[in-house]
Formats: structure tokens, sequence, C-alpha cells
């Protein structure tokens, strides 16, 4: 176990990288060192030869937001909302909201695709941060709000956009205007979940997507993020383009003919990342 952060714990045990908040007294509020450090490790994870992320929180929580209460240490960004949220005394926060955003894309942009495990409280910067994955599974009693209206605040921490790539328009705003609180079931009606679980179901029902990611073929599946994320933002015949260019380098690797001599011999592949 790498201890970057004494509030956030980085464990890896196969393909698959752990990236847990620990910091239960305040619900995994996150100090202003703590979405420093998140960057960080986000950004070293991304080239260290693992496979899978997985990020969640420790002691029954995801995360509450940011953290005023000095509990986590560091500089505080917005008592259990926002990310961003000035400290007493202080006018001006530009500088802090843009080192945070680097956290947000540090995230969302890594290679590697991210799976965010949401037990308990997620809200304001939690929620952007359950979000920033690439897909987010939850337990039953999970409970999701933007809460940054009931602070005075506009949305912060990425989630202007990222529920917007989740939800319907008008679904996002109803979130962001009112600030209600959103149960796991109901996250997953709406949609910004893939899947909802019993409680004492979430390690195990999780367990199993990061092994089949971990299991897959790493620079083939990394393509494939890419080119989803990228697809919003260009017309089909660029996608095409970049389609054949991703293919253009898989067809020469060691996994792809890894696949093949897997499917002719009946086994399970054993993709490397060559």
């Amino acid at each position: 176990m790498r201890e970057l952060y004494p509030r956030i714990r980085v464990e890896r045990e196969g393909g698959v990288t752990t990236v847990t908040l620990d910091s239960p007294e305040v619900k995994n509020a996150c100090s202003g060192d703590m979405w420093v450090a998140l960057g960080q490790i986000f950004r070293d994870a991304s080239y260290d030869g693992t496979r899978c992320i997985l990020l969640t929180g420790a002691g029954g929580n995801f995360c509450a937001g940011a953290d005023l209460s000095g509990a986590s240490g560091g500089l505080g960004g917005g008592g259990g909302v926002g990310a961003g949220e000035p400290a007493p005394g202080n006018s001006s926060n530009l500088h802090g909201m843009r080192v945070l955003g680097e956290t947000v894309l540090a995230i969302h942009n890594t290679p590697v695709p991210v799976v965010a495990k949401v037990d308990g409280i997620c809200v304001g910067a939690g929620l952007g941060l359950a979000l920033s994955a690439d897909v987010t599974y939850c337990s039953d009693r999970a409970r999701f709000s933007a809460i940054f209206a009931k602070r005075g605040l506009s949305l912060d921490f990425g989630t202007s956009w990222l529920l917007r790539q989740r939800l319907p328009v008008h679904k996002a705003k109803e979130l962001a205007l009112t600030a209600k609180m959103v149960s796991g079931p109901e996250a997953f009606e709406l949609g910004f979940v893939n899947g909802v679980f019993a409680a004492d179901e979430l390690d195990a029902r999780v367990d199993e997507v990061l092994q089949t990611i971990a299991g897959g073929p790493p620079l083939a599946l990394s393509m494939s993020k890419r080119e989803i994320d990228n697809a919003a933002d260009i017309p089909l015949a660029a996608a095409l383009e970049a389609e054949a260019t991703a293919q253009g380098v898989n067809v020469n690797t060691a996994d792809m003919k890894e696949a093949f001599m897997s499917f002719f011999e009946k086994r399970t592949p054993d993709f490397q990342g060559g």
C-alpha cells in the first residue's frame, strides 16, 4: 500500500488499483490538499501498469464534498459542499478552483478505465468525483445530491458538465435547481449510475466488473474509452477515422493474436498488454 496522503489509501492488487478516501469522521469530505493529492494519484496510476482504478470511500460513505472543518487537514474548500467554497476571509478562490479543476481532468482523462463505488453520502464535489469515473455503481442506501444551491453556490467540481453527460438536460437542471437528495435506486432509474446493489452485495458485484475490465486487453480498452469520450465533439467521419487508426494499432498487438488463439483453442484469453 502506498500512502501518498495520510487520508487517501492507494492499494494495488493484480491489475486493479484501489483509491480510497479515508476520512470517515467527516464522511470523507476532502481538504484542498486531498483534492490535489487525488489528481497526482490518478496521473501516476495512469502509467504504472494498472489496468483498472477503483475509486471509493471508507466507513460507509463515499464523499460529503469538501471539508472546512479542518478535521481532514490542509486547506478547506466548502464544508460538505463543493470543492472551492472560499474559506472565511478569502475573497477570491479562482486560483484554487483552477487547481481543483486539474483534479477533475486528471480523473476523467485517465487512459485507464475508472470505476466509482458509492455507498452512503455522495454530495456536492463528491458527486462530481463519482461522475468523473467512467462507470459508477452504488448501494441501495447511497444518497446523492448536487447540494450546491442549498449553500448559496452554483455547480462546481465538473458537475455542470458531468451531470449533463449522463442525464437529459431537464433532469440535470432539476437536480441542480432543487438540490434534492436522490437515493441509489432513484439514481439508477434516472440513469446516472450504472447499477445499484444491496449494500452487502456491493463489494462483490463491483469486484466482478473490476476483474472483467482488468482481464481485458489494456491497449484496446484504453482506445475504446478515448473514442467514446471524444465522440460527442466530433463528426461521424472523424470518429470513423479514429476507429481506423486505433484498429491499425490493435491488429499488430500480441493481445489480438492471443484473442484469436484463445478462441480457436477454446480457452480464456490471457491478455498481457502487448
